[in-house]
């Protein structure tokens, strides 16, 4: 099983990178574990399934466009103290075959059959520019 979730404020899965990047640098820093964190208010009732090979699928303009696998569900406290869950997933962001997908708030889960390829997997696909891929995509090409 997986989750999918907006990237609220990214344009393209590069800002999203970098923002990752970034906070995983603050982590290493500061002696914590380099994973990327995403706190959210509800806590998945699917935590085997999602442990067992799941990742987080980021959805930016529309588009599912890469992923991180998870690696830990935590209980945490959200910044006004209130339970909430941490998604801990590996710091590598996988770009991923874009799929539509229509605007949701929070997460929602994401069947294993229904789960993009990633670009890696496609021929070609991971050398090209991601606007370039946007547009193909767009255009009904790929």
């Amino acid at each position: 099983m997986h989750l999918q979730k907006l990237s609220v404020g990214s344009r393209e899965i590069e800002d999203l990178k970098r923002r990752q990047e970034q906070l995983i640098a603050r982590r290493k820093a500061a002696g914590e574990q380099a994973v990327h964190v995403h706190v959210t208010r509800m806590f998945p009732k699917q935590k085997e399934a999602l442990l067992d090979g799941g990742s987080l699928y980021w959805v930016i303009k529309g588009l599912i466009v890469g992923r991180n696998q998870i690696v830990g569900l935590e209980e945490t406290r959200n910044g006004q103290g209130q339970k909430a869950c941490a998604i801990l997933m590996d710091p590598e962001l996988v770009p991923v075959e874009p799929v539509p997908r229509r605007a949701f708030q929070g997460w929602r889960y994401l069947k294993p059959e229904d789960a993009p390829a990633d670009i890696t997997q496609l021929s070609g696909a991971a050398d090209l520019p991601p606007a370039l891929r946007h547009k193909l995509i767009e255009l009904g090409v790929w």
